[in-house]
């Protein structure tokens, strides 16, 4: 047994140096060599991008009226209610028309006289100067005819929805509001507060597509038809105007709208997003790009709108960088990656 212990000592010698030098390896800080991470890359390149911006609004009438006679009077008769869709030149509502037809008795009377002193004018019968004064006369009283009957018979100077009706048939009308108010709906329109930057982007007759929460899944175009000539100092914006025809009328004043304007194409350089590492905290995003010797680098972008499944680089990369797309999970500057073939 004495010699058998004897010959396992060499050995067990042996194994304890072998312990004790790796030991010393792992206190001594180095590492084993890390292994290769396999990775799947693209080269970025240049590619033309719409440059859209979209802005917050609200659908309005494209043109609003309050419909209400010159003087008080009393309500006769009322033909519309509030929703009622109306043509101009419709009928609305008619005040009472005593003064109106006693008016009208007048001016059938002064037509009567005035087709007679005409004939006698023209036979040498009347002098010059009483037939120009008859004539005046009448054409004056027809006149008043006209502008009683038009604050009487209370007409639709448009096309368009009544949104308010303030009296009931047997008021005394006493021009505290209007009687009604009519919103022309076809088309619509929009005001659009544009950032100061895009003031010389933006061009009359450009067109826009927009979208409304009432409406989810429907886009409609419009067109930019006006744009004011200042710019808010607060908000430094602009604003401009833009027409949606709304043919279906199915836009109503007061939407709340979403409005994507196009100001063309430019050339910028794209990735796609799954190669974007975000960093938590900080909102800072990173890609990683491929060095020459088979290491990466962990490179902060810029990045502008997002297209799909791409993003427009504003800064940070160049054309022909060779970026990780795959398996950058993991990864550190100064890995030594693998190229999926």
């Amino acid at each position: 047994m004495k010699s058998f212990l004897l010959k396992l000592l060499p050995l067990a010698l042996a194994v304890a140096a072998c312990s004790g030098n790796q030991s010393s390896e792992s206190k001594s800080g180095v590492p084993a060599e890390k292994q290769a991470v396999l990775v799947e890359v693209q080269t970025v390149g240049f590619a033309n991008v719409p440059q859209v911006s979209s802005y917050s609004s609200s659908v309005q009438a494209y043109a609003t009226n309050n419909i209400m006679p010159q003087q008080g009077g009393r309500i006769r008769k009322i033909n519309v209610e509030v929703g009622d869709y109306v043509g101009k030149g419709q009928i609305l509502a008619e005040m009472d028309r005593l003064q109106l037809d006693q008016l009208a008795l007048q001016v059938q009377n002064d037509e009567i006289e005035y087709a007679r002193l005409k004939t006698l004018y023209e036979e040498g019968g009347v002098s010059q100067s009483d037939f120009e004064t008859a004539e005046l006369g009448y054409k004056l009283r027809k006149s008043n005819y006209q502008n009683l009957e038009e604050n009487t018979i209370l007409r639709s100077p448009l096309t368009g929805y009544v949104t308010a009706r303030n009296f009931d048939v047997g008021d005394m009308f006493a021009m505290t509001a209007p009687l009604f108010t009519i919103q022309q709906v076809t088309p619509v329109k929009l005001l659009v507060g544009i950032s100061e930057s895009e003031y010389t982007l933006v061009k009359k007759g450009d067109k826009v597509d927009i979208t409304v929460d009432a409406l989810p899944g429907r886009t409609f175009e419009g067109k930019v038809n006006r744009l004011y000539p200042t710019i808010d100092p607060l908000t430094h914006t602009f604003s401009a105007e833009v027409l949606v025809q709304n043919s279906d009328r199915v836009l109503r004043p007061g939407m709340y709208a979403k409005v994507s304007v196009t100001f063309g194409d430019t050339e910028r350089i794209v990735i796609p997003d799954m190669a974007i590492v975000k960093q938590s905290g900080t909102g800072q995003k990173f890609v990683f790009v491929l060095e020459q010797d088979g290491t990466v680098t962990m490179t902060p972008v810029t990045l502008g709108r997002h297209m799909g499944a791409e993003y427009e680089v504003l800064e940070g990369l160049s054309e022909g960088a060779t970026i990780i797309t795959k398996g950058h999970a993991t990864l550190r500057t100064g890995d030594k990656v693998e190229v999926k073939a």
